[in-house]
């Protein structure tokens, strides 16, 4: 008896694993995710609540250490996790948690399976409530949110862009990428594009403040023409 109940306890593969990605397909897959990166970690800066990862496998059978089908999504978020560094997204290191949200950015060797094999994973097994997938050169873009245990297309609004419930953001292309958008419709920027407006803000503020400068100035000078002393002007 003893014996059966103890080869009934699941022995659960390591969890300390290293992800095994292959590298990316090309230099705009890269700045791609890269971009999409540094937008979302930068506008969730205050936030400890989520993960956020790129090209980063994600184990989730207790039987083998990854799947022979596939490897990890090319973008994806975790929420109601810990924000903190993993070497990879581990199921049974991480309370059972799949991801919420997965970008695939498409390839010619990779679509296929991105639009097949993974998003049929993705609604079944991982039950991931929000799917998008992108192609960087020729811009197919297509979302999809889990209802009744299916993917249903997301519709776009007029600007084209698609709604991520679990994100409270649209995804939309702006310059050939995708790119974030809150619900008021602000661009999602990254830490440079931040600095640049700020920059840009501050520049601007400075102008007004010559401007008004020289309208003083300018106004003083015609008092004085006028034989008016301003000092003496309440």
């Amino acid at each position: 008896m003893v014996q059966s109940q103890i080869s009934e306890i699941p022995i659960f593969p390591p969890g300390d694993l290293w992800s095994e990605e292959p590298p990316v397909e090309s230099y705009r897959h890269l700045k791609q995710l890269l971009l999409l990166l540094a937008c979302l970690e930068r506008f969730w800066k205050n936030r400890q609540d989520f993960f956020v990862a790129a090209n980063m496998s994600v184990y989730y059978s207790t039987r083998q250490r990854k799947s022979e089908e596939m490897r990890g999504p090319d973008f994806f978020v975790v929420l109601n996790t810990e924000r903190r560094e993993r070497k990879s997204w581990v199921i049974w290191e991480e309370e059972g948690k799949y991801p919420n949200f997965i970008i695939e950015v498409l390839s010619d060797s990779t679509a296929n399976t991105d639009r097949g094999l993974k998003k049929q994973l993705y609604q079944d097994v991982w039950r991931t409530p929000d799917y998008f997938w992108f192609d960087p050169y020729s811009l197919e873009f297509q979302g999809f949110h889990l209802m009744n245990g299916e993917y249903q297309a997301i519709q776009p609004n007029d600007q084209g862009w698609l709604w991520s419930e679990q994100l409270q953001l649209y995804l939309g292309i702006v310059e050939e990428k995708l790119r974030f958008f809150t619900s008021e419709g602000e661009l999602v920027l990254t830490p440079e594009e931040e600095a640049d407006t700020e920059r840009a803000r501050a520049q601007e503020a400075i102008a007004q403040v010559d401007a008004e400068r020289q309208r003083s100035a300018l106004l003083r000078q015609k008092l004085q023409e006028l034989g008016i002393n301003p000092d003496e002007i309440a």
